[in-house]
């Protein structure tokens, strides 16, 4: 059962469209569809949202730590609500992928990703799961934190929110704990 969706992503309208904010923009959809609203929690070190579900309450955890330090608020938002590392979901960018594809990973190290490392140091475990967010890679030559750190095409934008629709239908799965059913929809999309 996953109690809490981490978005990752660096807080403030500058960052709001850039490629490493992918997990804040599938959060925004979610929040959206399940009529949930953010609001900035300093507890907690970042903008959270609640929803029902048939399962019990959901969070919706958007950290305004910047990326490299996400893990303050993941870690308070799960002792303060009792949530364990297997009951929660990080979404974020993912290079190794093309602009479009979404995959489901339950295991695994944080493969270079700053906000995944800081998650997994702060919690003292080492596999949490997440969903990954194509990107894409930079071309040959250019900088990948430049790559990260600018903004999706209009086109690009499009086509997130239109995956991340196959996620909104894969939530009730995800959300009562049938993990392995919703990998198999979200890869067969």
């Amino acid at each position: 059962m996953i109690k809490l969706f981490v978005g990752l992503g660096n807080p403030g309208k500058k960052y709001q469209r850039n490629r490493h904010n992918a997990g804040f923009l599938l959060l925004d959809e979610l929040a959206k569809d399940k009529g949930a609203v953010f609001s900035q929690q300093s507890r907690f070190f970042g903008d959270l949202a609640e929803f029902s579900s048939s399962a019990g309450k959901v969070y919706l955890l958007k950290p305004s730590t910047f990326m490299n330090r996400s893990g303050q608020s993941v870690s308070a938002v799960m002792k303060y609500y009792k949530i364990k590392p297997e009951e929660v979901l990080v979404v974020h960018d993912e290079l190794d992928f093309e602009v479009g594809i979404l995959r489901l990973k339950s295991t695994g190290g944080h493969g270079g990703h700053n906000g995944l490392r800081d998650i997994i140091a702060s919690l003292g475990v080492k596999d949490i799961k997440r969903l990954r967010v194509g990107i894409g890679r930079p071309g040959t030559g250019k900088v990948v934190a430049d790559h990260v750190l600018s903004d999706f095409s209009k086109a690009d934008v499009q086509q997130i929110k239109e995956i991340f629709y196959g996620v909104m239908l894969c939530m009730p799965l995800l959300v009562a704990g049938e993990y392995d059913e919703a990998v198999q929809k979200i890869h067969s999309a």
